[in-house]
């Protein structure tokens, strides 16, 4: 990109390159680029051609002395040394060239270079100022300096007539230029949301991995660290009530496991739920969920109102069993011992209520490390399906986790 910015002006080069740009005492410059010093040169050359053109043609006017023509002559050869001057002060290059022109023919080919260059650098204000005020000098200077051999009024009407196409050429240059530097920006733009698009996506894709790691795996491993810690504070238990736990212990690590590679496969390639061969569980799945909690020792009280729990749509169901394995979950580890009431009613159009509450719970509980992520989550999910969740301790010292789920 910076190789290629030495073949394009200076103008684009510098919004491409920002580098590229220093600074000088009169103000924001920018080194030219190879492309730069060659359309110079061309202008030089230029200005040369015409200016030659202008001093044969005062040499052979009648109407001045050959002092004059001397003096035309020199103004012209410091005209066109001016033109390397053009993109540094292209507005006061311009208006030096509109009072020089009326006094000298030969600087007639840098008053157009001046006149095209201010039309590319500079808004369309001063290129209607000075274009006005560079065709208005026209009649004034044949009228000083009249051309013996074309008449006065075709005169004014040719060298008026370059002098707006100049202008016109120069403004469509500069639109051009403008074009081109507004689709780079348009292409940058585009390129900076995709990637903030893609990072946001990054981050909520991170988010749901994390929610759905936490919702599948805490009511697994809550299990496994409430019967794991019955074994070592009760060692003398009998026997069957070890084999009982060590077996609750075995099938909730293999349930783990079975889930986390669900959640692993599927966020690997993208497959569908049935792929991998354990689907997603929805509403249905209640009541295996309450009948593994009262195995591990729950309290669990169901009270399923709805009538057909395979009618729901399985995001709403998906969620709602989300919702009361956490607070299971949360019950389990907070209050212990305590009788949890669950309760799920419904209908299509009047949408699906979950409710999960607890009394405060019997006898002294251990403190358990929680950071309350879980249900951030569930009312992040909640929202996400376009419901809402609430939660809070009760005057009784209970809790309870009420949520309310768009079913139509």
């Amino acid at each position: 990109m910076v190789r290629s910015t030495w073949f394009l002006p200076s103008a684009v080069a510098a919004e491409l390159d920002p580098d590229r740009e220093d600074g000088d005492g009169g103000g924001r410059r920018v080194r030219r680029t190879l492309r730069d010093w060659v359309v110079d040169f061309c202008f030089f050359l230029i200005a040369v051609f015409i200016g030659l053109i202008g001093a044969d043609g005062a040499a052979k006017n009648p109407a001045l002395s050959e002092h004059m023509v001397v003096l035309d002559q020199l103004v012209g050869a410091a005209s066109c040394a001016a033109v390397w001057l053009r993109r540094r002060w292209p507005v006061g290059l311009a208006v030096a060239m509109l009072l020089v022109g009326l006094v000298s023919d030969s600087a007639g080919g840098t008053a157009l270079v001046a006149y095209f260059t201010l039309a590319v650098h500079r808004p369309f204000k001063y290129s209607a100022l000075i274009g006005g005020l560079a065709v208005a000098s026209i009649p004034v200077f044949y009228w000083l300096r009249p051309d013996g051999e074309t008449p006065y009024l075709v005169s004014v009407g040719l060298i008026s007539m370059v002098i707006v196409l100049v202008f016109a050429w120069g403004m469509l240059v500069r639109s051009r230029r403008q074009l081109l530097i507004a689709l780079r920006d348009r292409a940058r733009r585009a390129e900076n949301e995709a990637a903030l698009r893609a990072e946001q996506a990054q981050r909520l894709a991170r988010e749901a991995i994390a929610r759905e790691m936490h919702d599948v795996l805490a009511h697994r491993l809550t299990l496994l660290s409430v019967h794991a810690g019955a074994l070592e504070f009760r060692p003398d238990a009998p026997q069957a009530e070890i084999a009982r736990a060590a077996g609750v212990i075995r099938e909730s690590a293999h349930e783990a496991l079975q889930d986390l590679r669900q959640v692993i496969g599927v966020l690997r390639g993208g497959e569908a739920e049935t792929s991998s061969g354990r689907p997603q569980p929805t509403l249905a799945a209640l009541d295996t969920l309450v009948a593994e909690s009262r195995d591990a020792g729950m309290k669990v009280v169901l009270d399923l109102r709805v009538a057909d729990p395979k009618a729901v749509p399985a995001a709403i169901g998906r969620t709602a069993y989300r919702i009361a394995q956490e607070a299971l979950t949360n019950a389990r580890k907070h209050a212990p011992g305590a009788e949890v009431t669950v309760t799920v009613a419904g209908a299509p159009d009047e949408g699906l209520t979950v409710a999960v509450r607890n009394p405060a719970p019997p006898g002294d509980v251990p403190p358990v490390p929680g950071s309350g992520q879980g249900l951030i989550g569930l009312t992040e999910r909640a929202s996400l399906a376009g419901g809402r969740l609430a939660h809070g301790a009760g005057r009784d010292g209970g809790f309870a986790v009420e949520a309310w789920l768009p079913w139509g």
